[in-house]
């Protein structure tokens, strides 16, 4: 069977005439998660869009955070701006990764209502009571410690082997972690907490956690649309990588730039060389292309952290300042949420698994905010180009996320139950 590259079909949504509904919203965990998810985006990518300009207008003069804005930043789109949609799915698919019993909506409610109120607090504490900080970070521990504890009893009961499941869970408990560091940082203003929480959350969190789920289910779909596909998934591959992210970890933590390089050249290596293995080599759909190119983003990422370290080994500078970790974030990370998100809505909707208008745009533009962001670190700090660059994030979001959001709160379109 073959497949046009370049054809993007605009997929069929819910009649207009279809309520929304509290109801629908909450029949099962990616409806929910993916809101709350969708809710975070916009309004961290809100708050910070109108910080960066106010830096670069200062007539606004918008209230500034009790702890410096960078790392509340860092904070909000690590531990709540992405998590909703990471336990959204792993929610929905540990159930049938371990043959276990569908979740109900007393499970996963609290999960929910924890990180969406904690991100709301949060943001409050930013603008308003600086004690509402605390609060927030109370709040999406809560709603985590939740979450964790019913990935991790359905991983014990189920007394398998799945080393992808186990991954997901030991990446969320080490995201807890780091949520006790920023709450102790909160409590000590120590700002070694906060340091530490924030590494954590990209090296022990959210990284390792995407190379698990793509490592398992990138190609598992391709198999499924590209014919012969066979893809290349080893487990001693996975291993290795988390071996080498956590060897990161700890070298960053105590500050060892200089030896950062080798180990980032073996990711870089490592994570190419799967991306050469398991890209398909025959015409797909371009919901299965978007994928493997917001792929692409993390062997760049770590050829940047590489060059970065070396050429602070070799001079004592900084010279690509913030442009690998925004590589990352924007063209990895954000590739890749796209890109899943909008396959999990489109199949747990009754909808074909197609790439659509608003999701392409979508996609796109991410793209373009990633090369723009990376851009900005390798020109004179000129705040208003990075306010214009997170007001791309926007941009790119509002109406992807719109979409998606209705169809979170109305019935699928084929009747089935989820």
């Amino acid at each position: 069977m073959k497949y046009v590259p370049l054809t993007i079909t605009s997929p069929a949504a819910p009649p207009l005439a279809t309520p929304w509904s509290i109801p629908d919203l909450v029949r099962a965990p990616h409806r929910l998660l993916f809101f709350v998810g969708a809710a975070n985006v916009l309004l961290a990518m809100l708050w910070w869009a109108l910080w960066l300009f106010d830096a670069a207008t200062p007539p606004m003069r918008l209230m500034q955070p009790a702890i410096p804005s960078g790392w509340l930043h860092a904070m909000l789109m690590q531990y709540l701006v992405l998590p909703p949609f990471i336990f959204g799915f792993l929610l929905t698919v540990f159930p049938r990764w371990l043959s276990r019993p569908a979740l109900s909506r007393l499970h996963y409610v609290p999960v929910g209502t924890g990180l969406l109120g904690g991100q709301l607090l949060t943001l409050a504490g930013a603008i308003g009571a600086p004690w509402l900080l605390v609060v927030g970070g109370a709040t999406t521990m809560a709603g985590w410690i939740v979450g964790l504890a019913l990935l991790l009893r359905m991983l014990w009961n189920a007394r398998g082997d799945d080393w992808h499941a186990a991954s997901c869970a030991l990446t969320l408990s080490l995201g807890l972690v780091g949520i006790a560091l920023y709450l102790a940082y909160l409590g000590t203003h120590d700002a070694r907490f906060i340091f530490l929480a924030i590494k954590i959350g990209t090296f022990g969190l959210l990284l390792p956690l995407f190379v698990t789920v793509t490592h398992r289910m990138l190609p598992f779909f391709a198999r499924n649309v590209v014919p012969g596909h066979v893809g290349w998934n080893p487990l001693w591959w996975l291993g290795f990588v988390w071996v080498l992210l956590a060897a990161h970890l700890v070298v960053e933590s105590i500050h060892g730039y200089m030896w950062l390089w080798p180990i980032d050249s073996l990711l870089m290596a490592l994570t190419a060389i799967w991306w050469l293995r398991n890209r398909p080599r025959s015409p797909c759909p371009p919901l299965l292309r978007i994928l493997f190119i917001a792929y692409a983003w993390l062997p760049i990422s770590f050829a940047l952290f590489a060059a970065q370290s070396a050429w602070f080994a070799a001079g004592g500078n900084f010279v690509l300042g913030r442009a690998p970790a925004h590589a990352l974030f924007i063209g990895f990370f954000g590739g890749l949420l796209v890109a899943m998100v909008t396959r999990v809505t489109q199949g747990h909707s009754g909808l074909p698994l197609v790439l659509g208008r608003v999701a392409a745009f979508a996609f796109i533009v991410v793209q373009w905010v990633a090369v723009a962001r990376i851009g900005a670190e390798l020109v004179p700090q000129i705040p208003m180009v990075q306010a214009l660059v997170a007001t791309g994030w926007l941009v790119a979001f509002v109406p992807w996320l719109g979409r998606s959001v209705r169809l979170y709160g109305t019935p699928r379109v084929d009747g089935n139950p989820g």
